[in-house]
C-alpha cells in the first residue's frame, strides 16, 4: 500500500496539487483501493488556493496517517508568505526524513529549500522562478527538464509538469505498464502547444 500526502496551504497553485492528485487517485483506483491519498493542511478550515478554489483538508500537520510520498505544491503561497511559516517548513523537514519519496511542483521547490530538504540537491522549478531559487544558494536548478530525480527527491517545473512527474513516480512504484494504464484512463496525451493555433 502506498499513501500519498498532498500538502495544501493558502495560496497554493491549484493544478500543482490537483494534477498529481488525479494521478495518485487514479493509480489507487486501478490498484483496487490498495493506495490512499490525503490532503494535509496546517488548520482544519477550508484553504483558499492561488486562484480562489477552496479545498477542505483531510488531515492536519500534527494528525495524519504515515506517509510514503509527500507532495508540496507551489504558487504564490509557496514563494511568499509560507516561506517564513516555520510550522509548515518544520513539518516538511520532519516528514521528508520519514517518507520514501519527497516531491514538489513548480515553486514548491522553494518550500523544500526553506525546509532544508532541497539544499545541496538538483531541482526543477517554474521557469520564472529559476534565478530566484538559485540565488538562495546551495541548490542546483536544472532548467531544461520537466522533472528532476535526485535520489528520493523528485521536483518538477510549473503546473502541468507535476502530472508528468507523478506519472513517472507511480511507474517507479508500481511499474511502467501501470503508469501507462493511469495515463490512458486520464486520456493524458498532450500535444505540442502550437496545435492550439490550428484552424478548427
Amino acid at each position: 500500500m502506498t499513501t500519498y500526502g498532498v500538502l495544501v496551504f493558502e495560496g497554493a497553485e491549484e493544478l500543482d496539487f490537483v494534477g498529481p492528485w488525479e494521478v495518485f487517485t487514479v493509480s489507487a483506483m486501478l490498484r483496487e483501493g490498495a493506495d490512499e491519498a490525503f490532503l494535509i493542511a496546517e488548520r482544519p478550515e477550508p484553504v483558499r488556493c492561488n486562484k480562489g478554489m477552496r479545498v477542505v483538508p483531510d488531515h492536519l500537520l500534527d494528525d495524519h496517517p504515515k506517509l510514503d510520498v509527500l507532495l508540496v505544491p507551489g504558487g504564490r503561497g509557496a514563494r511568499e508568505e509560507q516561506l517564513s511559516n516555520q510550522a509548515l517548513t518544520g513539518w516538511i523537514a520532519k516528514v521528508a526524513a520519514q517518507v520514501d519519496w519527497v516531491t514538489s511542483v513548480c515553486t514548491g521547490a522553494a518550500l523544500l529549500h526553506a525546509a532544508g530538504v532541497a539544499k545541496g540537491r538538483r531541482v526543477a522549478t517554474h521557469w520564472a522562478y529559476e534565478d530566484t531559487l538559485e540565488s538562495h544558494g546551495d541548490v542546483t536548478v536544472v532548467r531544461e527538464a520537466r522533472y528532476v530525480v535526485d535520489g528520493n527527491l523528485v521536483t518538477s517545473q510549473g503546473v502541468s509538469a507535476g502530472i508528468d512527474m507523478s506519472l513517472w513516480l507511480v511507474g517507479r512504484l508500481h511499474g511502467r505498464d501501470h503508469a501507462r494504464a493511469v495515463r490512458r484512463y486520464m486520456q493524458y496525451e498532450p500535444a505540442p502547444p502550437y496545435l492550439a493555433d490550428e484552424p478548427l
